[in-house]
């Protein structure tokens, strides 16, 4: 068994040795670290992290953010860690699947996932069902229940340590399996921020055969 670090380091910031220097407390044997400032960002060294772990090894972070871009992506990382007998240590938030409390809240974040999967099934069949009712085959897609809607405000006023949304309306959006338009419209009943109309036209200026 060995223990090794992840840290992802922002480049606004430029450098975080504070990570770093948690990490190396931790007893970790080697830190893999990325330099990504968004979510979407590529992080070739996390890939590296999760391939060379093995069964009996710990993962050590100091944050859930630091490994995952979303609620979704970490419930997936965390029931891929489960499955491959990894276990997970985040130093600032306590949990540490070493022990029984922290296996507990692996199991819940791997229910997450699996719920938000049947949520997702669930809108897209009553979709499917609804269009067809109207003679249609496939029609819009679905929107999201009132539960669905709750988990989406919820995710939007989470706020990152620098004062900007957590999780973009796409990654909302891409979580639940709508467009951004359907996220805008349960943020924003009232329709004030509708995206703008890519597809509109400036309309050509008069020529002077019409004058």
């Amino acid at each position: 068994m060995a223990r090794y670090g992840y840290a992802r380091i922002s480049t606004r910031s430029q450098r975080d040795d504070s990570q770093l220097d948690a990490l190396r407390a931790a007893g970790c044997e080697r830190v893999w670290t990325d330099t990504a400032s968004g979510r979407l960002a590529r992080r070739p060294q996390w890939d590296a992290c999760l391939d060379h772990l093995r069964a009996g090894d710990e993962l050590v972070v100091t944050r859930l953010s630091r490994m995952a871009r979303s609620v979704r992506h970490l419930t997936g990382i965390a029931a891929d860690l489960h499955e491959r007998g990894i276990d997970l240590v985040v130093l600032k938030q306590g949990i540490d699947t070493t022990t029984p409390a922290g296996r507990f809240t692996f199991h819940v974040l791997a229910a997450m996932d699996e719920m938000l999967a049947d949520l997702i099934s669930e809108g897209t069949r009553e979709g499917l069902e609804s269009a067809r009712a109207r003679g249609r085959v496939g029609g819009r897609r679905p929107k999201l229940t009132t539960r669905q809607a709750d988990v989406a405000h919820g995710m939007y006023a989470e706020v990152a340590p620098d004062g900007k949304h957590r999780y973009t309306v796409a990654e909302i959006a891409d979580t639940f399996g709508v467009s951004r338009k359907t996220i805008y419209r349960h943020l924003d009943p009232t329709g004030t921020r509708r995206q703008p109309d890519k597809t509109a036209r400036t309309p050509a200026p008069a020529t002077g055969k019409n004058q």
